[in-house]
């Protein structure tokens, strides 16, 4: 069978287990002719010890197939050639379709029908062969009736042998582990070749012909299109594919002055831009303390409506007046002094729902002299999971008392409370519902602008709990930039559907409005599960011409209205007026579902140029937001390949391998931006993938504080007067947090300090003119380096791996991957029965083979909603992981790649 394999015929002894006993089948019919011509290409005639498809040339064969030419030409009409290229015969010859030889005394052998063959790693088998050999493993009579296809499958550019065989009723699973692996063995070491699936199925379950045989295309379609349902799977990927590309050598780094002169002798520009500046000091930006700015507010316009909030039905629920959010905090500051017996600087945690006592806890906290933090509440569903965190923020920040609701109140001292957490080790928890007529005899007024104004805590997608501080510079700076972007004036109506509890988010719902005075419609994300359609018909009802939300509120948006669109409109819904709808993330742009969306409701008048997004990070939580003036947003289409190196190589849209990349909005004001190598410190040209880092340059009065993108290999960084000035932390590392917010490029320019980002990205200069006449510098963000893998030598950002992975099949409805030991771990939610559940392995990992040349270590499939998704709309892949490594995922099925 080796000779075989190769085309050639080898003479053995009968007594090896690799030797195929052949008989033969006469000789050649009187008045014919046959020969044996090779099985591909032209049809030369083969050598006396090779084998070939099997050609007769007789009247007595048929001549075409009816009505199909070009079939008949190949089959019918037929010229074998020699080695020199004339024809052996002027008369046509018929393919029979039979693998075979001439032997001895013109006998004639027949080995196998080229139906059945399977050309893998440049050798040929015979799927009757193989069908031979697994019938032939004990226990014999575990096959069905003997009911086995075998068949070939292309996957990264070879063919794959397939093993399909129906089970009898009564096999076990052990029974069926153990034959699957005898199996395996068996063709391995009899024909030396391995199998990439073996898949079993239930008996009388495989696709018949109308004699009773197997239908084996039928039976390749439904593998293919995962409709097989097989009640066991075995994969190996690990043996069989052996032509992945070679892992990528990492080759020592030119140095970053060596970069510089290559950049500026190729005429590429050093890859930095900037916002426009901060401009002018109006009458509210005198002030250094957003404290001040309310009280200004209270006094020269004490009417004028700075927040109103809706409930689930698109009522206001209730409204706040600036004189009315000025007194109110007053009681808070009061309640402070008398019941907390706080003193400046003490840290208070704020655990409240979306909506007012938020605003009204926070501002009382300024007023008072307190830091506060804004803390997410427990779920009353699901206390276990959700108090933990909770109670972890608020001795983390080292609050020293905790502010909320009286339900709340009771909520953090019940009985399911206490099995979650110790609740005897709770500060003092002040509840607001009933405040103190008295206001404090004197509202506190910082000394020194630097000092901290609040500190904003969030779970990273990697599950790390950080927090950054925040001073009152910072805070103004961020406030006025996002004002002179937005053009927000007190005229103005702004709707929010986020959560209220960090970066961008907390920013637009508790600090724009007083800083800048306009109107903001707060929409609580958790209202949509009940009305879908609350956001945009609040944004119709009023209005508004600029929004913001998160992915989890436009994805639900497009799930829950995506065929209600029709009775929306008739009920007078109208987006026409939406000049910026902005997705806030910190993530790479979700170019496919912001598409969605904008295809979804343009018939509501949307206008697909309004909806963009905004990103932000630790370091700076906002660094890009589209404005009202400069130029659309733009997508550019990568080479995938490219980027695993940390390049970037423009294709065209619809190029094999091409990714979508979305601008992440535009540079906000005071904001400069740099692509530096974070391993050598030096500032990269624009074709380069780095870290993105950061500057932003404040008001006169303000220092300049710098942010940078942290990103092995290329990085974004930031320098900027709103950026956070350093983390919060218990247990500290002063030399990771130095590095975080005060590098220095080690080349150029290297008195700048900038905030190191720790997302990869570059800058493309377009053919577009923004708001100054220069040309515009876009931002592409590609994703966080703590998310991204290092595989096979190449950096690999899971969701590029997720996303072909959710197109394989219509029943997987969400996916997550990361690694283990070494083995990547792909985790898809069924929407489905569980019968689907083994289909998806094998198209799970051939397309991750196909498109990323990875082998999956490990496939999952669970139940839907299993995938931790926290209120951003992102997924916890730490979680995720931890959950598996401790056997809490309740999966439908694991499989273990071979």
């Amino acid at each position: 069978m080796q000779g075989l394999s190769h085309g050639v015929i080898r003479v053995d002894s009968e007594e090896k287990l690799s030797v195929l006993t052949l008989q033969d089948v006469g000789s050649v019919m009187p008045g014919a002719m046959m020969c044996v011509v090779k099985p591909e290409g032209v049809p030369q005639l083969c050598k006396t010890d090779e084998i070939g498809e099997l050609c007769v040339c007789t009247v007595a064969t048929g001549t075409s197939y009816y009505g199909l030419a070009g079939m008949t030409k190949n089959t019918f009409e037929v010229f074998p050639t020699f080695n020199t290229g004339a024809p052996i015969s002027e008369f046509p010859f018929t393919r029979t379709g039979l693998l075979g030889f001439i032997g001895p005394a013109g006998l004639i052998f027949v080995a196998g029908k080229m139906d059945g063959l399977m050309v893998v790693g440049g050798r040929r088998h015979n799927a009757d062969d193989i069908v031979a050999t697994a019938l032939a493993v004990e226990p014999m009579k575990f096959v069905y009736r003997g009911r086995i296809a075998v068949f070939s499958i292309t996957v990264l550019h070879d063919e794959r042998i397939v093993v399909v065989a129906e089970q009898r009723p009564d096999s076990t699973e052990e029974d069926s582990f153990q034959w699957m692996s005898r199996v395996l063995q068996a063709i391995d070491g009899i024909h030396q070749v391995g199998v990439y699936c073996l898949a079993l199925v239930p008996s009388n379950t495989l696709p018949k012909t109308p004699l009773g045989g197997i239908h084996l295309s039928e039976t390749k379609q439904l593998f293919l299109e995962g409709a097989l349902h097989p009640c066991n799977v075995l994969m190996c990927p690990h043996t069989c594919v052996t032509n992945l590309p070679k892992p990528r050598q990492k080759q020592p780094e030119i140095g970053p002055a060596s970069v510089m002169v290559g950049n500026l002798v190729s005429g590429k520009r050093i890859a930095q831009a900037s916002g426009r500046d901060l401009g002018q000091i109006e009458d509210n930006d005198q002030f250094l303390f957003l404290s001040e700015v309310l009280q200004w507010r209270a006094q020269t316009t004490p009417d004028h409506v700075l927040y109103t909030l809706l409930n689930s039905r698109g009522t206001i629920a209730s409204s706040l007046t600036c004189v009315q959010l000025h007194k109110r905090a007053e009681k808070i500051a009061g309640m402070l002094a008398e019941r907390g017996h706080l003193q400046d600087g003490d840290h208070v945690a704020l655990v409240y729902p979306p909506g007012i006592d938020l605003i009204v806890a926070f501002y009382g906290c300024l007023y008072a002299g307190c830091v506060p933090i804004t803390v997410r509440p427990p779920h009353p569903q699901n206390i276990a999971t959700t108090l933990p965190t909770v109670k972890m923020i608020v001795e983390v920040s080292r609050s020293v008392c905790v502010m909320t609701t009286q339900l709340i109140c009771k909520l953090l001292r019940s009985k399911e409370a206490s099995a979650a957490v110790d609740v005897r080790t709770w500060p003092p928890v002040l509840d607001t519902d009933d405040l103190p007529k008295k206001k404090p005899p004197l509202l506190y007024k910082p000394s020194n602008p630097d000092t901290l104004a609040y500190l904003d805590f969030s779970v990273s997608t990697t599950g790390m709990l950080a927090g950054v501080k925040m001073s009152h510079t910072a805070t103004s700076a961020f406030c006025r930039s996002i004002k002179l972007q937005c053009e927000l004036y007190p005229s103005r109506e702004v709707a929010i559907c986020l959560d209220p509890y960090c970066g961008l988010g907390f920013v637009l719902w508790c600090l724009c409005s007083v800083y800048s005075g306009h109107q903001s419609i707060l929409i609580p994300p958790s209202e949509l599960e009940v009305n879908p359609a609350l956001w945009l018909s609040a944004v119709s009802q009023y209005k508004v011409r600029d929004t913001f939300c998160s992915y989890s509120v436009m994805e639900l948006c497009t799930k829950g209205l995506g065929l209600q669109t029709d009775s929306l409109k008739s009920r007078g819904l109208d987006l026409s007026r939406v000049r910026t709808c902005v997705v806030v993330a910190e993530e790479r742009p979700r170019t496919a579902l912001t598409q969605s969306f904008s295809k979804l409701f343009k018939d509501l008048g949307l206008h697909p140029r309004a909806v963009s997004t905004s990103f932000g990070c630790r370091v700076n939580l906002a660094i890009c937001l589209q404005g009202t003036s400069g130029p659309d947003p733009t997508t550019v289409f990568v080479d995938m390949r490219a980027l695993r190196h940390d390049r970037v190589r423009l294709v065209e849209r619809g190029s094999p391998h091409s990714l979508p990349l979305m601008e992440s909005g535009k540079i906000l004001p005071g904001v400069r931006i740099i692509i530096a190598n974070p391993e050598t410190k030096g500032p990269m040209g624009e074709s380069h993938l780095g870290e993105v880092c950061l500057k932003l340059r404040g008001l006169d009065k303000c220092e300049d504080l710098m942010l940078v993108l942290m990103v092995c290999v290329l990085q974004i960084w930031v320098h900027s007067g709103h950026n956070a000035s350093g983390y919060f932390t218990v247990y500290g590392d002063e030399a990771l947090q130095s590095d975080h917010f005060n590098s220095r490029l080690s080349f150029g320019d290297t008195q700048t300090v900038w905030a190191r980002t720790g997302y990869l990205g570059f800058l493309r200069r377009t053919e577009l003119t923004d708001a100054s006449g220069e040309r515009h510098d876009a931002l592409y963000v590609v994703g966080a380096l703590e998310e991204a893998m290092e595989l096979r030598g190449m950096r690999y950002h899971p969701i590029d791996i997720e996303t072909s992975v959710i197109r394989t099949h219509k029943s997987i409805t969400e996916c997550a991957v990361f690694t283990w030991t070494n083995l990547l771990v792909v985790v898809v939610e069924l929407d489905g029965s569980e019968q689907e559940a083994l289909d998806l392995v094998p198209l799970v990992t051939n397309v991750v083979l196909e498109e990323h040349y990875l082998i999956v270590g490990v496939v999952v499939v669970v139940d839907i909603g299993v995938i931790p998704i926290n209120s951003r709309g992102e997924k916890q892949r730490m979680h995720l992981r931890d959950g598996f490594l401790a056997d809490q995922l309740d999966p439908i099925y694991v499989a273990y790649n071979m």
